[in-house]
Order: C-alpha cells, then sequence, then structure tokens
C-alpha cells in the first residue's frame, strides 16, 4: 500500500465512522457542535470558553450560542474565570455529566457492535492498529496543537464522538 493510499483510505474511515458515530449520537438530543463541546467538557474539565472553541477548533461565535443552548438546558454552567476576568469558565452540570455518560455508552455501544461483525483475530489487528496511530498522532504536533501539553490519557469513560 502507498502512503498515498493509506491517507485516502485513513481519511474515508474517519469520515464514515465520524459520519456514523453523528447519526448515532442523535439519540442524545444533542447538535453536532454540542456534542463536540460535551465530549471535550467530559475529557478535560472545566474549560475557559476560548480554549474550549480552540480544543475543537471551533469559531468563538459557534461556541458561544452552543454553549448557550446548553446552559439553557442546564448541561453546563458559564461563569467569570477566577483566573482571567475576562473570560468565562464553562463546566458541566450533573445532568450534563450524565449526558456525556449517556452519549459516550451509546457511542461505545455502537463501536462494539460494528467491532463485533470482525473476528477475534481482525478485532485484535484492528485494536494493535488503532493504538499504534494513536501514538503517532500524540506525537504529531498537528494533531497535539490545541492540548495541554500533558493531555490526560482517554478513560473508559472519554470518548469523542464528532
Amino acid at each position: 500500500m502507498t502512503a498515498s493510499s493509506a491517507g485516502s483510505l485513513l481519511r474515508e474511515v474517519a469520515r464514515m465512522y465520524t459520519r456514523a458515530q453523528r447519526v448515532v449520537a442523535d439519540c442524545c438530543r444533542t447538535t453536532s457542535t454540542q456534542c463536540h463541546l460535551l465530549t471535550e467538557l467530559g475529557r478535560a474539565g472545566p474549560l475557559p470558553l476560548s480554549e474550549l472553541g480552540t480544543r475543537v477548533s471551533l469559531e468563538k461565535s459557534w461556541v458561544s450560542r452552543a454553549v448557550e443552548a446548553m446552559a439553557a438546558r442546564g448541561l453546563v454552567t458559564k461563569e467569570p474565570n477566577p483566573q482571567d476576568a475576562r473570560s468565562w469558565l464553562v463546566t458541566l452540570t450533573a445532568d450534563g455529566e450524565r449526558t456525556v455518560a449517556e452519549l459516550n455508552q451509546t457511542l461505545d455501544d455502537h463501536a462494539a457492535a460494528l467491532l463485533a461483525s470482525l473476528s477475534a483475530r481482525e478485532r485484535d489487528a484492528v485494536e494493535h492498529s488503532l493504538l499504534t496511530l494513536l501514538k503517532a498522532l500524540r506525537e504529531d504536533t498537528a494533531a497535539m496543537c490545541c492540548l495541554s501539553p500533558e493531555p490526560r490519557q482517554p478513560t473508559q469513560d472519554s470518548k469523542p464522538c464528532c
């Protein structure tokens, strides 16, 4: 396989998987943007509004509107940042944490069903390949550009959805 065909294959897998996860995530009554923001807050904890936008590569206006909508639904709070009076700190509420947990479970179930169609040997090969790719991505400056130098390690409950 050439590098260009591997790149094309990786982009196609990422595109199709992301689309499928967005369809599955719809059950949690969130928009794609809200889903992305909720899962990032679930991974990172409270974040300044601007850093949240940077982490998900969205413009401040999109993030601000989504955060306002989530605050109105009781999923997040937006309070003055105690470390920077010019910014807002966004935090998941208990309802937001439950929504993230529900969302992660739904997405995990989807991934498990997808992988269940593979043989045990194929699942092992996919897991090995994904761990290798994750290691490479963590060493890639483009993939890590908007994260703090020491990102939290993924846990059982910290899966991206979008």
